[in-house]
């Protein structure tokens, strides 16, 4: 294994051995080994082991202190009662990775290995065979769709044609291997997906073939079964029964729904919303949760909703409470949902064995995604052949239950098994293709393939305020003349997406909103704009597609919009790893527009340099750069500092230094993540001077 992948480990070893709280400026000079830094000096941190003990430059550093933060290895505290003045300092689970590393093992570069997909000779003779069946799709895809062995993994990247693959094998499978079509079923996530799938071998579902959710699969059998597990009649949970038992649970507790709200939300997440939909969002946590544990086979306890920060107790009191109540309500009422439905079909099978249906061929789509339950689901089904789709790379449900390991250790659990790459993409330009690429880069999976030559328009733009974000999407909108179904507006946030909406609906565009919570619409027109979260859009694409917000706060997301997800501390995967993965799958939406766009000093660390340097106008600045040389850039600069000290009073120097001034005329900053490396430049000069800086660097001055 790589040692850099243990490099964290320096830095939990580093605050063990500082043995005090320290700042963020202070833990990165002592890991550089910055001897001058005066806290050092005045403490003789230069004499500690682990100083100096990490060669990486500040932002490197910054990033992996970030990520054991989001990951809780080390944590923020107050010192001196000044709730504002925080340090940094090992948490109870940092200082248990020190004594058995583990974190290490959550990074997909240590849990994937690459297999090339090898063609054989008669493989070749069987596709030239089948010519006329599968000659328009590419080796990878005609090996999947004929491939004999009884257990197949297809790794299918973003774009790579998952669902014509699985379509095409089941049609292969009782076209050419006579495979009876009541003895298929594929199971896939979603309504859409199953439509979707049901849309391209209608005639086969007519015939037998079943195309599932799990949900609907479990729905079907408990139907039918109901007498032999339920003592009356059980049915699906609706959404007006998720409401009238909050009310009722509200009722019961004797607080009313303002007080619920003010208890779980905080301000900033109650801020920008209305009552319902912020009723909505707690609705959602409490069935939530209640699922979360029931497919961790867990009954739901007090204990299990103790949180550290005691601020946020009386939140987990309540959702325990409600839920408590929820879960008397359901059993009382003949209710259930989708967990009970699996966990309710998984029982009936495992006691009624008689009653487990025989498929010959079970293909389940999305497998990166499946959790514990579904898997255990699968395994009882027992099929002799099973074909599974997914994508590492797409992974992006791990706060909600599901395991990455299942696609992961899929050699692991069946020997033998086939292992099918896709990796040519066939939604967008070889572009953007490459960007989202190198996204990615450092998890280790491999690179997609675009078969696309569209021109090259991607864009990184910064903008003072949101306003003057959301304001160029518009009238790039307008200036686009592309239907509003190929256009997606994409967000981390769903008060994004609420602020971006309302001035929308001021500007009379039609629109449709899928977030987290809800899919609506402003007009009831197909065309209508996409806004979405990127969780509600997973699986779909758009000509255009504007990623807002990509900034420090959003990705990886700093804060949560839904607080119950903070109290049960899902730990088995790696949290900043997964937003970068989030990050990727809004970028691979994109077929031919992508316009990413950020406020505040600098963009997200997601966006790298190898990022920016292909960015569109990167070739061009770069050009830009060798016609203005040192002296005429110099020159500029200095005359752009005279005038300004001239309107604003003050002496050239306390504008930038001529030092600063020489840095920046040598090193050319491409923009404003490069130039907060110039010294002398601090996150206020930045701000305020960034872009009358770049403009002249870049030759647009």
């Amino acid at each position: 294994m790589d040692d850099k992948n243990l490099d964290y480990l320096n830095v939990l070893k580093a605050l063990e051995d500082i043995s005090f709280g320290v700042g963020k400026k202070l833990l990165i000079d002592y890991l550089q080994g910055v001897e001058n830094n005066e806290s050092i000096q005045k403490n003789r941190l230069f004499k500690r082991d682990s100083f100096g003990s990490l060669a990486y430059d500040k932002n490197e550093l910054d990033d992996m202190v970030e990520n054991l933060l989001m990951n809780g290895l080390i944590e923020k505290s107050s010192i001196n009662g000044n709730k504002y003045w925080k340090v940094l300092k090992l948490s109870p689970k940092g200082i248990a990775e020190l004594s058995n590393p583990q974190f290490y093992k959550k990074k997909l570069s240590y849990n994937y290995h690459v297999k090339e997909t090898l063609i054989s000779d008669n493989e070749k003779r069987l596709f030239e065979l089948l010519k006329d069946f599968i000659g328009k799709y590419n080796d990878e895809q005609k090996k999947a769709i004929i491939s004999n062995k009884d257990k197949i993994l297809c790794i299918a990247g973003a774009g790579s044609g998952k669902t014509t693959v699985l379509t095409k094998r089941i049609e292969f499978l009782v076209k050419y291997r006579s495979v009876d079509p009541k003895k298929i079923l594929a199971i896939t996530f979603t309504r859409k997906a199953r439509q979707e799938m049901t849309s391209r071998i209608p005639h086969l579902v007519q015939e037998g073939v079943q195309i599932e959710t799990f949900n609907s699969f479990c729905e079907k059998v408990l139907r039918k079964n109901n007498d032999l597990i339920y003592t009356k009649n059980v049915r699906v949970v609706t959404y007006k029964d998720k409401i009238i038992m909050i009310r009722k649970s509200l009722d019961n507790l004797k607080i009313n729904l303002n007080q619920a709200i003010n208890t779980y939300f905080t301000y900033s997440q109650r801020k920008g919303k209305t009552d319902d939909q912020l009723f909505n969002i707690f609705m959602n946590d409490c069935f939530f949760i209640r699922d979360y544990f029931k497919f961790k086979n867990k009954i739901i306890e007090e204990k299990d909703f103790i949180v550290s920060d005691v601020k946020n107790q009386a939140s987990a009191d309540l959702v325990f409470k409600v839920c408590d109540f929820i879960e008397t309500y359901m059993k009382n009422n003949g209710l259930r949902d989708f967990a009970d439905q699996l966990i309710d079909t998984i029982n009936l099978f495992s006691t009624t064995k008689e009653l487990i249906p025989e498929f010959d061929h079970i293909l389940v789509d999305e497998y990166q995604d499946v959790n514990s339950t579904q898997i255990k689901f699968i395994d009882i089904l027992n099929p002799k052949n099973l074909f599974c789709v997914g994508d590492p790379r797409q992974s992006i449900y791990g706060w909600r239950g599901s395991d990455i390991k299942y696609i992961l250790n899929f050699e692991d659990k069946y020997e033998n098994a086939e292992i099918i790459n896709l990796k040519k993409n066939y939604r967008s330009s070889k572009y953007i293709v490459e960007l989202f690429n190198k996204s990615i880069k450092k998890m280790g999976l491999p690179n997609l393939e675009a078969a696309n030559d569209f021109d090259k328009d991607i864009k990184l733009m910064h903008f003072k305020n949101e306003s003057s974000e959301f304001e160029f999407v518009i009238q790039r909108i307008i200036s686009s003349n592309l239907k509003g179904k190929d256009i997606f507006i994409l967000a981390r946030t769903n008060k994004q997406l609420n602020e971006l909406s309302e001035l929308f609906k001021q500007r009379m565009i039609p629109h449709v909103v899928r977030s987290d919570e809800v899919k609506r619409s402003v007009s009831a027109n197909e065309d209508d704009i996409t806004l979405a979260t990127i969780h509600a859009i997973k699986g779909l694409e758009a000509k255009m597609v504007f990623v807002i917000g990509c900034n420090g706060v959003n990705f990886p997301c700093k804060g949560s919009e839904h607080p119950v997800i903070e109290m049960i501390k899902v730990d088995e995967y790696d949290k900043e790893e997964e937003e970068r993965r989030l990050f990727y799958v809004a970028m691979s939406r994109a077929k031919k527009h992508l316009y990413l766009s950020y406020t505040g000093n600098k963009p997200t660390h997601f966006i790298t340099n190898d990022m920016l340097d292909m960015i569109e106008g990167s070739e061009t600045i770069k050009q830009n750069k060798i016609k203005h040389n040192y002296k005429d850039i110099s020159y500029q600069l200095k005359e752009w500092r005279l005038n300004l000290s001239r309107k604003m009073g003050i002496p050239a120097f306390m504008i930038i230094s001529d030092l600063t001034l020489i840095d920046i005329a040598n090193k050319l900053p491409l923009n404003k993540l490069e130039l907060s490396k110039i010294n002398g430049l601090g996150t206020t000069k930045v701000i305020k001077y960034g872009n009358d800086i770049l403009n002249i660097v870049n030759g647009l001055g």
